[in-house]
């Protein structure tokens, strides 16, 4: 590529890392992001059930291999204004709020009845900001979002406009959908859209511009290339996905964006079609663990025995019993210090309970939890997912 720009130098670059372009086949925890413009017919403000149905082809196909598949579809929004006979253009709040109501129900039910014809089920998450900014929320989601993975169903995501405000919500399902894929520790977050990648320029704009198949790294030079929503019925554009690709690739996902107009769009990828892939030097796990111990302020501590050390040096979760004295008031969800018998410190985890159940439960066995609270809870007090040992 030719560009006589200090841009070009970082775009030729990327060519050189396009030889480490990650196989699709190689990811096992993936996110998918489908828009309102893809998914509806702007004519009709119906499903466009072909192209659905061909993306659900691939993704059963990936299901089939073991992979685990969550979607961040829009469109409930420009579903059920349709139903409602609500005008063209931007809405108000209630009236968006409105036509979500409305909306999600056709949504999910098709995405259930087309993944259904696969013996897929499909499990309905509806997220605010708040889900995924607030600790305690936020492992609730990210435990939800699990445990319909183990239990092989693909969960179907949205923000939830039914209640959100403009003050509260992401407002674009690029940037939630970059969160829960760091939520749920995902491996690869897949951004379909009315584009097949980042260009130099806007191609619409520039007959000159070029795609660019691979970005190392984003920094200064490739968000200043990002344009702005590109449709009535997508409230993002190439701005919002950069915002998602930084959000993702600082926590240990990879990204691609890639074009939905196209049958089956996740087989194309795979096959090499044109595409803009983001690169990330670390992994999922590895980034919680370091946001974990280093950039969280722990609220308490929890003193360990012996065994409940040399379990976490194992890999296992913390359980109660090996828990035998708490320090500090903390919620569930916060930061807390594990010390070993000697007061030095082992890592740092984010706790299952609050310091008052915790109080209660340690020293004791998981099966006296319900006994002790009164309710089932969790069996870990720190789940191995939550942990930052010191040696990480």
């Amino acid at each position: 590529m030719s560009m006589a720009s200090p841009e070009s130098a970082s775009f030729e670059a990327s060519s050189d890392a396009q030889a480490k372009t990650p196989a699709f086949a190689d990811f096992r925890r993936i996110v998918i992001k489908v828009g309102s413009a893809l998914l509806v017919d702007r004519a009709q403000g119906r499903v466009r059930l072909a192209w659905l149905t061909s993306l659900v082809e691939d993704i059963a196909a990936l299901h089939a291999r073991g992979c685990e598949v969550m979607v961040v579809s829009s469109g409930a929004i420009a579903l059920g204004r349709t139903v409602l006979g609500l005008p063209s253009g931007p809405l108000k709040l209630e009236d968006s709020q409105a036509a979500a109501a409305v909306g999600q129900i056709a949504l999910s039910k098709t995405w259930a009845d087309i993944l259904g014809h696969y013996n897929i089920t499909a499990g309905q998450v509806l997220l605010t900001l708040g889900d995924t900014e607030e600790r305690r929320r936020y492992l609730n989601a990210r435990s939800t979002l699990g445990r319909l993975m183990e239990l092989r169903s693909v969960p179907i995501i949205n923000e939830n406009d039914t209640v959100a405000t403009t003050e509260i919500r992401y407002g674009d399902n690029d940037r939630l959908a970059a969160r829960v894929a760091t939520m749920a520790s995902a491996d690869l977050l897949v951004l379909l859209s009315d584009i097949d990648g980042l260009y130099t320029a806007p191609p619409a704009q520039d007959p000159n511009a070029t795609l660019i198949p691979v970005v190392p790294r984003i920094g200064a030079e490739i968000e200043a290339i990002a344009g702005d929503a590109g449709s009535e019925l997508s409230r993002g554009g190439m701005r919002t996905k950069i915002e998602a690709g930084k959000i993702a690739t600082s926590a240990g996902t990879h990204m691609v964006i890639a074009s939905g107009h196209v049958k089956n769009p996740l087989k194309r990828i795979m096959e090499g079609g044109r595409c803009t892939w983001f690169l990330t030097s670390a992994n999922p796990v590895r980034a919680r663990k370091s946001w974990i111990a280093g950039a969280l302020e722990p609220r308490g501590t929890l003193h360990l025995d012996d065994g409940a050390v040399a379990a976490l040096r194992r890999g296992a979760s913390l359980l109660p019993a090996g828990v035998k004295r708490i320090d500090g008031q903390f919620d569930r969800g916060d930061a807390v210090v594990l010390r070993g018998p000697d007061g030095a410190e082992v890592g740092r985890g984010l706790v299952a309970y609050d310091s008052t159940h915790a109080a209660r439960i340690m020293g004791h066995s998981t099966s006296e939890i319900e006994a002790l609270l009164g309710v089932k809870g969790r069996s870990e007090m720190v789940h191995r997912d939550d942990l930052a040992l010191g040696v990480e």
